[in-house]
């Protein structure tokens, strides 16, 4: 049974059995993994609150042959973001980043720019309470690198420019579309939201000014997205219902 060593992101915990959980995290060398935490769920558990939602931890992990959750042996705390939880906003948009993770990233398979945008989103989010801006950036960085993510500068089908006009999408029909090749139930994507993405992506979150966009826009760039994902992964997000009660 070999034993790894990785700094992780945790992202779900679930109970197991009377003492014991078990661990979803986003391990930063081998991508998402599920083990088995025993006893963690006992008073004076080894591991403390190191399994807490989010938090950003170092981690040793036992692999198990014939068996795909690993043994979680150990867990150091890094970075908490219990007080971040403290705040509604906040909470409700690092519990969809966690599970929009978990359904995006397949098993196993490490991306370190997935990870580093996790840790960076949380930690802005942490830092500034800016719940909008964070959760656009956030999914549209995952969307791009799972590769669904189509041309926001011309229309898919005759081409023409975008950046100055809304456009229309459906995540089921890929790409970005203008008025006159639009199809019956796309959603409209401001010019306000189509600006916001060509900025997003050609800047690190903690280069953007919290306010350089309207929360409309945002708002409406995100649903969008978070529509894509859901289509795409074939799964509803649970806690995207928790953010829509909130808007």
């Amino acid at each position: 049974m070999p034993l790894h060593e990785s700094e992780a992101i945790i992202l779900r915990a679930y109970p197991l059995g009377e003492a014991d959980r078990l661990i979803s995290f986003l391990s930063r060398t081998m991508g998402r993994v599920r083990g088995v935490a025993a006893g963690s769920r006992r008073p004076k558990s080894r591991f403390g609150s190191t399994l807490e939602l989010m938090s950003y931890v170092r981690i040793w992990f036992f692999e198990r042959e014939t068996r795909d959750l690993t043994r979680i042996n150990q867990c150091e705390l890094i970075e908490s973001f219990i007080g971040a939880f403290k705040d509604y906003d906040a909470s409700v948009a690092l519990t969809l980043m966690a599970e929009v993770t978990e359904s995006v990233l397949p098993d196993r398979e490490p991306s370190d720019p997935a990870f580093r945008l996790l840790l960076l989103s949380a930690q802005t989010i942490k830092r500034q309470r800016e719940v909008a801006l964070v959760l656009a950036y956030f999914v549209l960085w995952n969307v791009r690198l799972a590769g669904w993510l189509g041309s926001f500068e011309r229309c898919t089908r005759c081409g023409r420019e975008l950046t100055t006009i809304a456009a229309y999408a459906s995540p089921a029909v890929a790409g970005i579309f203008c008025t006159n090749c639009r199809a019956a139930g796309m959603k409209v994507l401001s010019s306000d939201a189509l600006a916001a993405a060509h900025n997003m992506l050609a800047e690190r979150l903690d280069a953007i000014k919290p306010d350089a966009f309207g929360k409309s826009a945002l708002r409406e760039l995100t649903n969008y997205l978070l529509d894509l994902i859901e289509h795409q992964t074939e799964r509803k997000l649970v806690s995207r219902g928790m953010l829509e009660n909130n808007s």
